[in-house]
């Protein structure tokens, strides 16, 4: 049955709070509120432009742990419409969110666009997966190029997504995205230099010609 990220996220005592606020009445009635289980041609085309997400898992303690992950654009790839997969790459080897989910598979994934104001919020389960448990899959998430080490892949099971409102996220720029938003400028500034230059040698000549 589809259900959506509320199911998931709103539990009694996030009712009661509701209640409490006085915004109960904005989610009593789940239509319009539903998010998908299955990721669309949207999804799917803002994960493989995504260069970095962070993911929360829980310790046995019931302690959060909130990681950031980041690689080459497209490293996190969408195997199908309901899967979700990464390399894990060698860190400071403190292996917390491995840990975590080696004992509780539930996770959550925050994937930003900060130059689109924009938020992918995604529910999973996480099933490690050692690379050379499946090859194909190692190949797939092979990125050509990188340097990092592979230590592991994590495999996630999508059980419901939802997208935030922008508010109050900030805009920020890689600095890929900065040089191509200043490359016009810099193009036309070359371009005046050269015209510049060219003025200055005419008047030059000029000068000497007299």
């Amino acid at each position: 049955m589809s259900y959506g990220f509320l199911d998931i996220a709103v539990t009694p005592s996030v009712r009661a709070m509701q209640a409490a606020m006085g915004s109960d009445a904005l989610w009593a009635d789940p239509k319009g509120h539903q998010a998908a289980d299955r990721f669309s041609d949207v999804e799917a085309s803002f994960i493989a432009d995504r260069e970095s997400f962070y993911i929360a898992t829980v310790s046995e303690s019931g302690w959060p742990y909130v990681q950031h992950r980041g690689g080459p654009r497209g490293f996190l790839k969408m195997l199908d419409s309901r899967t979700l997969a990464f390399a894990d790459f060698r860190g400071n080897r403190q292996y917390i969110s491995t840990g975590n989910t080696s004992a509780n598979d539930r996770a959550c994934l925050f994937l930003m666009d900060y130059v689109h104001r924009t938020r992918l919020k995604i529910y999973a389960r996480v099933e490690i997966v050692a690379l050379d448990a499946d090859q194909l899959l190692t190949q797939q998430l092979t990125l050509a190029g990188y340097k990092a080490t592979p230590e592991r892949i994590f495999r996630m099971h999508l059980e419901a997504f939802d997208w935030n409102c922008p508010q109050h996220i900030a805009r920020r720029f890689t600095e890929p995205e900065i040089a191509d938003a200043v490359r016009p400028l810099r193009d036309r500034l070359e371009f005046l230099e050269s015209e510049n230059g060219a003025l200055r040698a005419r008047l030059a000549g000029y000068e000497e010609s007299k």
